[in-house]
């Protein structure tokens, strides 16, 4: 190695100081099911024909093993798999076998039709398991027959590819047993023609409709009930808890076991949901409801001017804020503001609006939606004052908070903290929890994630990854760069990657913490190629889907992706198209957030370093999934390049690289150019 500085190395690839620190396997007693998960994951057990590739990993048996004892025991075990590991497999064969009624929450809808698809009836035919698995997604996945028929007979259609669209989904209607739009590969997921033809919990006229019989949403939930096994993700599980509306709360009381796939994202999208948040947008959408329904239904009435008031209100609050985007709590909006006289005229005018639909709902159903929507709309309205020592739910504080879009306001109420609300859902019928992922631990040390998921003093493991990241990998920092929020930063991370660019051949994921980077990194990089003579496609986030973009980087073969957070996790591109990541700063949450401000503000007060306790343990967990996108396989080979000096240069940095996988490390640029020369030839 050329330069050591600061990154020690013992000849294995470990950490020098890690592997003292790498806690011993504990000696548990044996399981129960111990004898049969060594006979179905061994050298000769059905796994092995059933998927082709399949190779016995010590690793993942163990994690079987761990997870069929919490099973049994009806218990709870955080499971942290390094990547490689067969977790997947590792939770489904004790699920399959021995779980009873069990849900498995994914993190994207993606994952979960992977699980539902091609992973779990692997397993199950593997296992000849006679058990029956439903999928279930929230209501706007399914086409709604409804709504469906009265966009065609109303024909409000905005563009010619509406049009189009429309006529694939009545088509798609007619032949499908599922109405997931999933299925529908012509119609984009992102077309706007789908909020016309699928319901929302306001907009569903539930056993008054007279499709009831056909819903699509009723038929998945009744499917969810009957089957063994059902696949959710995060958003439809934290959704019903809140809302109760999603098919879950039905499943809970019968379910015997939870296993949450993905689990590192549980605090955020859990947050989401026990919050609250009410948007100038939803208002304009029942406004125009309103008007709709009211004309077609009660004529006596002026509705026009009944609903222009409430819009004006609802817009100029929308403009109390100049900026075009903007975060911001509420103790910081200046008591001055014209925001607080303009929420309290939109809760007049709404409540206005809502008392002349109390006098004319009886007249039909969906003006009477109308009302019900508008009661909601009001009292969560009227939960939204600004006082120091509001309490949710819980008992926690909560932080209140606006977000401005171009077009739209969100008021935001969100939980300081929400264990004691996750406590809450876990009380009550004995059944086993399991939260999974290939990073919940910071250095082996799961702290973080069980205070934030209200875990402490649960039975948490790590089952290390079966890869040689010695020598599979190499880890990059690059010498002199400047600090991350010195102007011209993203340029200087950009002259410092481009001769590893080429020395990779391509073959790049670029990911930026920020879509400013991405954007900047975007324009340097095709000037660059161009000037230099370099035919490395360019993918860049947001030109298409994601879905579409890694599709294309991975059929090109030679091809730079640049992205932000969606490309830092739960992507996976195997083989030689992918040989180089490179990270351009720690990826640190914005400074001005303000359910983090918040937070940190209360940890301070309790006499921790917020910024030791919640920013560092956050960075280090979302690094571990950027580094995972570089080695998939175990012929997977690469350089990961963190550009961030503050790796090297804080105090904290150790701490952070060695909580990464154990690669080789170098700050040499000659080193990492040797490394992909040596590289095997495409093929061989």
């Amino acid at each position: 190695m050329t330069d050591h500085n600061s990154l020690p190395v013992n000849p294995d690839g470990q950490p020098a100081d890690l592997q003292a620190s790498l806690p011993a396997e504990p000696q548990a007693a044996p399981g129960k099911h111990d004898a049969d998960i060594e006979r179905l994951f061994g050298a000769g057990g059905p796994l092995g024909p059933a998927v082709g590739s399949y190779k016995p990993r010590r690793s993942q048996t163990e994690m079987a093993k761990a997870i069929a004892s919490a099973i049994d025991s009806q218990t709870t075990l955080i499971a942290e798999a390094g990547t490689g590991t067969g977790k997947t497999f590792a939770y489904l064969v004790p699920a399959l076998m021995w779980g009873g009624k069990t849900i498995v929450s994914t993190g994207t809808k993606n994952l979960q039709d992977q699980l539902f698809l091609r992973d779990i009836p692997t397993v199950r035919a593997a296992l000849q398991a006679p058990v029956s698995v439903a999928l279930l997604k929230g209501r706007s996945n399914y086409v709604c027959h409804y709504h469906l028929e009265r966009t065609l007979q109303n024909g409000r259609m905005t563009s010619r590819d509406d049009v189009g669209h429309l006529r694939e989904i009545s088509r798609f209607i007619k032949m499908t047993s599922s109405g997931d739009k999933a299925e529908l590969a012509k119609v984009p997921e992102n077309a706007m023609i789908w909020n016309l033809v699928t319901s929302t919990r306001d907009t569903c006229m539930g056993a008054e409709c007279q499709y009831y019989q056909d819903c699509f949403v009723m038929k998945a939930r009744k499917e969810a009930q009957q089957a063994d096994v059902v696949v959710v993700n995060h958003h439809l599980f934290f959704a019903d808890v809140a809302l109760k509306d999603t098919g879950v709360a039905e499943l809970l009381p019968s379910a015997n076991t939870i296993i949450f796939d993905e689990a590192h994202q549980l605090p955020d999208t859990a947050t989401l949901f026990f919050g609250n948040t009410v948007s100038t947008s939803q208002i304009l959408e029942l406004c125009r409801d309103v008007l709709a329904e009211g004309l077609a239904h009660a004529r006596g009435i002026d509705w026009a001017k009944t609903v222009t008031v409430v819009e004006k209100a609802a817009r100029d609050l929308r403009l109390t804020f100049p900026q075009d985007i903007v975060r911001m709590s509420l103790p910081q909006i200046a008591p001055s503001s014209d925001f607080f006289p303009a929420l309290d005229t939109l809760k007049d005018e709404l409540d206005g609006m809502v008392a002349v639909l109390e006098t004319q709902a009886e007249r039909a159903e969906t003006l009477e939606q109308c009302r019900v929507r508008g009661v909601e709309l009001a009292q969560q309205l009227s939960g939204w004052k600004f006082d120091p020592k509001a309490k949710v739910a819980a008992g926690e504080e909560a932080v209140f908070w606006v977000e401005a879009f171009s077009s739209s306001l969100q008021l935001h109420k969100t939980p300081l903290s929400i264990a004691p609300i996750f406590n809450n859902q876990r009380e009550g019928t004995p059944r086993s929890w399991i939260f999974t992922s290939a990073t919940l631990a910071v250095k082996n040390d799961f702290k973080h994630f069980s205070e934030q998921m209200g875990l402490t003093g649960e039975p948490s493991h790590t089952w290390p990854s079966p890869f040689d990241y010695g020598q599979q990998g190499l880890l990059f920092v690059p010498q002199n760069l400047p600090q991350p929020n010195s102007l011209g930063y993203t340029d200087a991370v950009i002259d410092c990657a481009l001769p590893i660019i080429e020395a990779a051949g391509g073959r790049t994921f670029f990911l930026c913490t920020t879509l400013r980077a991405v954007k900047r990194a975007a324009e340097r990089l095709a000037d660059e190629f161009r000037q230099r003579g370099l035919n490395f496609p360019l993918f860049v986030q947001g030109e298409k889907g994601r879905t579409e973009l890694l599709d294309q980087f991975r059929a090109a073969g030679n091809g730079v992706l640049i992205g932000s957070q969606s490309f830092w996790e739960g992507v996976d591109v195997r083989g030689d198209a992918l040989s180089l990541v490179i990270i351009d700063k720690l990826p640190f949450a914005p400074p001005d957030d303000p359910v983090l401000a918040a937070r940190i503000e209360v940890m301070e007060k309790q006499g921790k370093n917020g910024f030791m306790h919640h920013s560092l343990p956050e960075a280090i967990i979302n690094l571990k999934q950027g580094a995972g996108r570089l080695i998939r396989d175990e012929g997977d080979r690469g350089v990961l390049m963190i550009c961030d000096p503050r790796l090297i240069s804080k105090p904290y940095g150790k701490r952070i690289w060695q909580s990464l996988p154990p690669f080789k490390r170098t700050r040499d640029t000659a080193e990492v150019v040797e490394f992909f020369r040596n590289l095997p030839a495409k093929g061989a």
